[in-house]
């Protein structure tokens, strides 16, 4: 070994005295001297290779405490971090989806620092069923006989299918075997639950004749999908849930209908594009519907299933369903949520997912133009700032071919490179509350159909 490593080496500061640092003592009580010392063995160890392989100390070696403190709040950083969405969509599945109303995350945070009912029942002092209570509103809410919650609607369709049909045949037609994110499949679901596919129709039409000539002694459903996630246009046919109702009743056949998005109220009546509602389904005489938690619904992730009792108190016999069924948060979230639903006259306002989707254009006119001017001082050299329309989409396989119009500030590079802009969006997507927006047309585009904190957004790009 070399004199000068020799220097370098003797200048590494022992742990038992990095412990006792004044600047770093704090970080010990709060955090445990193993995690501590941990975190500084790593750093020593570190400093050694940096020697060994360059005959230098790491620049941060001139300040160990600060060096431990950055660490510490990097390794402490929750993974799930709040961001600002700004992409334009405002169901990112990325994202996380439907942001929660305040009362279901109040009525999280009970949930989670308490013992609660989850399968108590007050009045017998016996043992409930988790469900109950969020079924009871499910089913005055929709009209239903019965209902039963799983943790997303891939569960919910998975579980619906190995109850009802295990081993038997399930009439889908072609047009609807869809594909939903991550390469999940209808027919691949099929699969898992044990029944066997028999495709009718075309792709783009199919009648109510398919369905009747499929039928046979090994059918044990008729099964609708909503495509939700793609819109066939043209030259189209598709069979009615109540004309197939009534095929499933004559033939005695369950009838069940696939919404995916789910939407429990009219959004026609907010200027919304219609979706097909689970009550509509349930009085047109589908037997089983299932549907979304933390899409249109507003609420958090969850498959839901409702429809007739018996057909339920199926789906809450099987062992998937423990497998598939969701704890006490979701359901507090899901129930509060639900709960907003029976005042319909305030949902606008009390529903995150409901206010953001119909905000006018002309609010996020507003909050552009008075953006752009707190901006323009911090990037003008390099940028072109702008207030501009756009167009936003509900996302997470809703409503796909529809658009809302929005506005955006865009950021143009002055010296027309992208590798400019990539920068630029990286640099936002590395702050303490990382900016999410999208690049597009030379110009990366915050669109502000989703911000609804102005001043944090000013203080967070500034800095």
């Amino acid at each position: 070994m070399s004199t000068e490593s020799q220097q370098l080496y003797s200048q590494l500061p022992a742990i038992d005295r990095l412990l006792r640092d004044p600047a770093v003592e704090p970080a010990v009580a709060k955090y445990g001297q193993t995690l501590i010392s941990e975190l500084l063995r790593q750093m020593q160890a570190q400093a050694r290779e940096a020697i060994k392989a360059r005959q230098q100390l790491p620049e941060w070696c001139h300040n160990w405490p600060q060096a431990l403190l950055t660490r510490l709040n990097q390794q402490q950083r929750l993974a799930l971090q709040p961001v600002f969405n700004l992409s334009g969509t405002v169901l990112h599945t990325n994202l996380g989806r439907a942001l929660l109303a305040q009362p279901a995350i109040e009525a999280v945070v009970n949930a989670m620092g308490a013992a609660v009912t989850l399968e108590y029942d007050l009045e017998g002092a016996g043992r409930g069923h988790r469900d109950r209570a969020v079924a009871d509103l499910l089913c005055q809410l929709t009209g239903a006989e019965d209902a039963c919650i799983v943790n997303n609607n891939a569960a919910a369709v998975l579980l619906m299918l190995a109850a009802i049909a295990p081993g038997q045949q399930v009439v889908v037609s072609r047009g609807e075997l869809v594909e939903i994110g991550g390469a999940f499949r209808i027919p691949d679901v099929m699969r898992q639950a044990g029944c066997q596919l028999v495709e009718v129709g075309t792709t783009n039409r199919t009648h109510l004749k398919d369905y009747r000539s499929a039928i046979n002694e090994q059918t044990g459903l008729l099964m609708k999908v909503h495509t939700s996630n793609y819109s066939i246009q043209g030259f189209t046919a598709a069979v009615d849930e109540t004309e197939l109702a009534m095929l499933g009743r004559e033939q005695g056949i369950p009838v069940a209908t696939d919404l995916g998005s789910g939407s429990l109220i009219d959004m026609a009546q907010y200027g919304l594009p219609a979706e097909p509602m689970p009550q509509r389904l349930i009085a047109a005489g589908v037997d089983l519907v299932t549907f979304s938690g933390d899409k249109l619904l507003g609420g958090p992730q969850a498959g839901i299933i409702v429809g007739k009792k018996a057909l339920i108190a199926r789906l809450q016999q099987h062992p998937l369903k423990r497998a598939l069924r969701v704890g006490k948060i979701t359901l507090a979230a899901l129930e509060a949520t639900l709960r907003l639903y029976q005042q319909p006259e305030l949902l606008a306002a009390q529903l995150p997912t409901l206010r953001l989707l119909t905000r006018p254009q002309q609010e996020m006119q507003a909050s552009a133009e008075r953006l752009l001017g707190q901006l323009v001082p911090y990037f003008a050299e390099q940028f072109e700032l702008r207030a501009e329309a756009c167009w936003s989409q509900i996302g997470s396989g809703s409503l796909p071919i529809d658009r809302l119009p929005s506005y955006a500030l865009t950021f143009a590079p002055r010296d027309g490179r992208g590798s400019t802009l990539e920068h630029l969006a990286q640099r936002w997507r590395s702050l303490p509350q990382p900016v999410i927006g999208r690049v597009h047309d030379g110009k990366l585009w915050l669109d502000l159909r989703c911000l609804e904190q102005e001043s944090a957004l000013v203080e967070v790009l500034s800095a």
